[in-house]
């Protein structure tokens, strides 16, 4: 029996190749001021740019263009909103990354809202964002973090009192997601590689978490084939337009599952590490990926009854070997086995090389929630955790 679940709501989803080059009919005459966010020059490696541009233009739309290069700041929200406040926009397109979709679904927040962004954030904020915005678009250019399907900003401040977090609320969801693999193609390895481990982290810890759903799981499942199918081909052939598109199918619908049934222990770290180290987030995600997972699976092992998460580990190592009948301990300890291989083979960089020491290590464990889990860990195991990765 399908059991009850809740469903966020989602954007208008265009998904295809050339999809981009339909971004003025969809933006259409109604909205004539806008604010293109975008990073710092990678925009321009789009074939199709000049054309859209200049039809943008044709069509009598007044075009703003702002900036990011890094994950984004308070700050950066703060200043960039003061900039464009008073110049009427009435609609905000992000194109880039998962940085940029994050920062131009705050700003398109905080622009019909007054004070600074901090003010509204999970856990250091002091009021709940009402939901106002201006129309956003978001349109990744890499396939990582699914910003463009989820109802959160990811805001952060790096140091020794840093901190990670969201702006959140379900109407802050994009209200159109232009999902165009062609633009992913320009995506050098490494960015393959951290942007696609941070979304099967995604699938994978949506799938496993005490929040999932048969919603859920069925798009998690999805999701995992194709990055299964897709990442390595990706990361060793960036022109394979058939691996492309894979991977930010896999990436859209991994914003679905995280927004619907939460992460587990790696987005955890993802958060600690990001306020208190200047750590791609991708990163952290691929490094720590396979470790979390091993420990994952040793500790499900040692139970003496098996249950759902059993199960959900076994498919998945089914799944990656296509091997038929073998027992379920051997396909989790393969699943465990291939995180740890893909880990390798995506040559994914360490916590150490990013300046975390093995000084840091509990200190990052006390500030790591981990509650939608598969499996609950002391203080001493995340340690243990993390000092594999330095």
């Amino acid at each position: 029996m399908v059991g009850s679940f809740k469903l966020l709501r989602l954007p208008l989803i265009l998904f295809g190749n050339g999809q981009f080059k339909r971004l003025p009919e969809h933006i259409g005459p109604q909205r004539q001021n806008l604010l293109l966010l975008t990073g710092s020059t990678s925009y321009r490696q789009i074939r199709e740019w000049d054309e859209v541009f200049s039809k943008l233009q044709s069509h009598g739309h007044t075009l703003h263009i702002g900036q990011i290069g890094h994950e984004p700041s308070p700050d950066d929200i703060d200043s960039l909103t003061a900039i464009y406040r008073n110049a009427a926009i009435d609609s905000v397109i992000a194109i880039g990354g998962g940085s940029v979709m994050d920062a131009g679904k705050a700003i398109s927040a905080m622009l019909v809202t007054e004070g600074p962004v901090t003010d509204y954030l999970e856990g250091v904020g002091k009021y709940k964002h009402p939901g106002t915005k201006v129309f956003f678009t978001a349109i990744p250019t890499t396939s990582g973090t699914g910003s463009e399907t989820t109802a959160n900003a990811v805001l952060s401040i790096t140091g020794a009192n840093g901190f990670k977090r969201s702006l959140r609320h379900e109407n802050l969801v994009p209200d159109l997601a232009l999902v165009d693999p062609a633009l992913t193609l320009s995506c050098p390895p490494s960015i393959t590689a951290a942007g696609g481990m941070d979304a099967f982290t995604q699938l994978v810890e949506s799938y496993l978490s005490t929040k999932s759903n048969d919603y859920t799981d069925a798009l998690a499942v999805e999701g995992i084939t194709h990055i299964h199918k897709s990442l390595l081909r990706a990361f060793t052939n960036g022109n394979d337009m058939e691996a492309r598109a894979g991977m930010s199918y896999a990436a859209m619908l991994s914003g679905i599952t995280l927004s619907n049934a939460g992460l587990g222990l790696v987005h955890g770290f993802a958060s600690s590490l990001g306020g208190f180290f200047n750590i791609p987030h991708g990163l952290i995600g691929g490094t720590l990926m396979g470790t979390v997972n091993r420990y994952n699976v040793n500790a499900l092992l040692q139970q003496s009854d098996q249950g759902p998460f059993h199960h959900k580990y076994a498919r998945l190592g089914e799944m990656f070997s296509g091997i038929q009948q073998k027992s379920a301990s051997w396909y989790m300890q393969f699943a465990a086995d291939y995180f740890d291989q893909l880990t390798a083979q995506l040559n994914i960089g360490r916590l150490g090389e990013y300046g975390v020491t093995e000084a840091d290590l509990e200190r990052i464990a006390l500030h790591t929630d981990h509650k939608a889990n598969p499996v609950q860990f002391g203080t001493a195991d995340l340690v243990d955790m993390l000092k594999t990765r330095l």
